[in-house]
């Protein structure tokens, strides 16, 4: 058996409590500054692909479909395996209402290196919502860091009219600092200006609580109702059971339901 924590006095406890959290707020401080400093990244310009999506052929500067950005999730591909990597699997077959975007004026989609026919019946298959493109027959996946055999990779590309850029990438590890907050925030060059949402110094009031005390409370902790509400809704939150289990563990169930 793992061996428990040190057993201490309230007072103790709360001195630890105390010196953790300043540690903790230090870090968030950090974080904030850093995905400032990842939204302010210069960009690069990038030459006009064409993908192939379920319709067909589509250049890349279509596939924002309207919006200024573009958030590719590339998904690993293995042309022998009859399942794909089940880290990319889970993590994007949990991304089940995207429409939130639409307050950051983004687009997220998957592109792979595998055929869009087989990419598309594989999303079928394990019940995947999102939209797929294909980069097998162009070097798109290889020049965003995500060549054939490649792991994953998150890129984001702004569009400038028919002008598209790539103003950031991550891949492996580095997708967790930037999950660690709400990751459309840190990487989309909006900075997270979401509908519903009051910024906190200008929307703070006094509230009485049952007790008769008041404390300050912003009117932008209330999530709205309707279309407004399903927006800011955060991706994946999904009722319980909808949300796949990550990596190998969604893989296996997949396989005992015959899918």
């Amino acid at each position: 058996m793992t061996a428990l924590p040190p057993v201490v006095d309230s007072a103790t406890w709360r001195k630890e409590l105390d010196e953790l959290r300043a540690r903790e707020k230090a870090a968030t401080r950090e974080l904030d500054a850093i995905a400032a400093r990842r939204r302010r990244l210069p960009m690069v310009r990038m030459p006009d692909y064409t993908l192939v999506g379920a319709e067909g052929p589509v250049r890349l500067v279509d596939v924002f479909d309207g919006r200024s950005q573009l958030i590719v999730y590339n998904h690993m591909w293995d042309p022998d395996a009859q399942w794909q990597c089940g880290g990319c699997t889970s993590l994007t077959s949990s991304y089940t209402r995207l429409d939130f975007l639409d307050n950051y004026d983004a687009r997220f989609v998957i592109v792979t290196q595998g055929p869009i026919e087989a990419a598309l019946a594989y999303a079928e298959r394990v019940g995947n919502r999102m939209t797929w493109y294909s980069t097998a027959d162009s070097p798109f996946g290889a020049d965003v860091d995500a060549p054939p055999g490649g792991g994953f990779a998150f890129n984001v590309f702004l569009r400038d009219g028919d002008t598209v850029y790539r103003t950031w990438h991550t891949s492996g590890r580095g997708w967790n600092s930037s999950r660690s907050r709400s990751p459309w925030s840190t990487c989309c060059r909006t900075g997270g200006r979401r509908s519903g949402r009051t910024p906190r110094k200008a929307g703070r009031r006094a509230r009485r609580t049952a007790a008769g005390s008041t404390r300050p409370t912003s009117p932008g902790c209330t999530v709205p109702t309707g279309d407004t509400g399903r927006r800011i809704a955060r991706v994946g939150r999904e009722p319980p059971g909808l949300i796949p289990p990550t990596g190998p563990v969604f893989l296996r169930r997949l396989r005992r339901s015959g899918r």
